[in-house]
């Protein structure tokens, strides 16, 4: 059982250290091009990251893929993962909910998901340093090469997210993972039997694919108040009153019931769990080394 921390901040080299030494498996980096939140852009933000850790796995949490050239997206993970000597991993999404970032780019919003299933196998190709030819809906390739290779054969791992019966064939059908964020304890059960079923059909093996958990937490002595913190926090995030489905979409409580919550996602199928910087040393010192995975029988 691993846990990975979502950093809200690109420059904080104390703080990477500190989550480093506590035991974290992964920082993850999200961002935007044009959106309300004054984020940086996910590239940006793991370049830093490289310069200012030296052992955790470096994750993006989301890299909303459809709005990158792959030619250009590829040449820059593939840097990354030499640059940080193959600690890469790339959560990918289709985005949407922020439609000013398709408008910055010049990307039909409608054209997210096809891109997106273009592009996965295509940042694969790239990742082998050989010309690629490609004529396919959106993107055409001429003999195009892309090197040096990352450090990771293959390229690092593609984590799919989202929350779609389109985003769950997506990551049974090309991801190396899946990582739904804001899922219910039920819905991400259901989604791991939904990728299991559809990745069996096509002769897929998922021997090694990744379970991951994006959860959002929130944890205080006083559930009253770990409620209204969570609450808080979503009203600025998401602008609307989410409080009728709190229970189901996020982690809130003491530390008692927040570890029971989140061994329900382990009973579920998740393997690493994903959880906001803001307690992250506190989750890794105290309750992930209660989590326990299931035995298979």
């Amino acid at each position: 059982m691993t846990m990975g921390i979502q950093v809200q901040h690109a420059f904080e080299p104390d703080l990477f250290r500190q989550l480093e030494e506590a035991g974290a498996t992964a920082l993850w980096v999200g961002g935007h091009v044009s959106s309300p939140y004054t984020t940086p852009e996910v590239i940006v933000r793991l370049a830093g990251l490289v310069e200012q850790t030296e052992r955790v796995l470096l994750g993006t949490g989301v890299l909303l893929l459809p709005l990158y050239p792959p030619g250009l997206i590829a040449k820059q993970l593939a840097d990354i993962d030499r640059a940080s000597q193959g600690r890469l991993i790339v959560g990918v999404g289709v985005g949407g909910e922020q439609e000013g970032d398709f408008r910055a780019c010049g990307v039909p919003v409608e054209e997210r998901g096809s891109r997106t299933d273009e592009s996965i196998p295509l940042l694969r190709k790239f990742w082998t340093a050989e010309p690629v030819q490609h004529e396919g809906k959106h993107f055409h390739y001429d003999n195009v090469t892309i090197q040096p290779a990352p450090t990771q054969p293959g390229g690092p791992p593609l984590i799919v997210s989202g929350r779609s019966g389109p985003a769950r064939r997506r990551a049974a059908l090309l991801g190396d993972g899946w990582m739904p964020h804001l899922y219910s304890v039920r819905q991400y059960r259901e989604s791991v039997d939904e990728i299991k079923s559809l990745a069996a059909e096509a002769g897929r093996d998922l021997s090694t694919f990744s379970w991951v958990a994006f959860l959002a937490v929130s944890m205080d002595d006083d559930p009253v108040a770990a409620r209204r913190a969570a609450l808080e926090g979503f009203g600025r995030s998401y602008g609307q009153d989410v409080e009728q489905m709190l229970d189901k979409i996020a982690v809130v409580g003491t530390p008692e019931q927040v570890l029971a919550k989140m061994q329900d996602y382990v009973d579920a199928g998740a393997r690493h769990l994903v959880v906001s910087a803001q307690q992250g040393r506190q989750l890794l010192d105290e309750l992930l080394p209660e989590l326990r995975v299931p035995r298979v029988s």
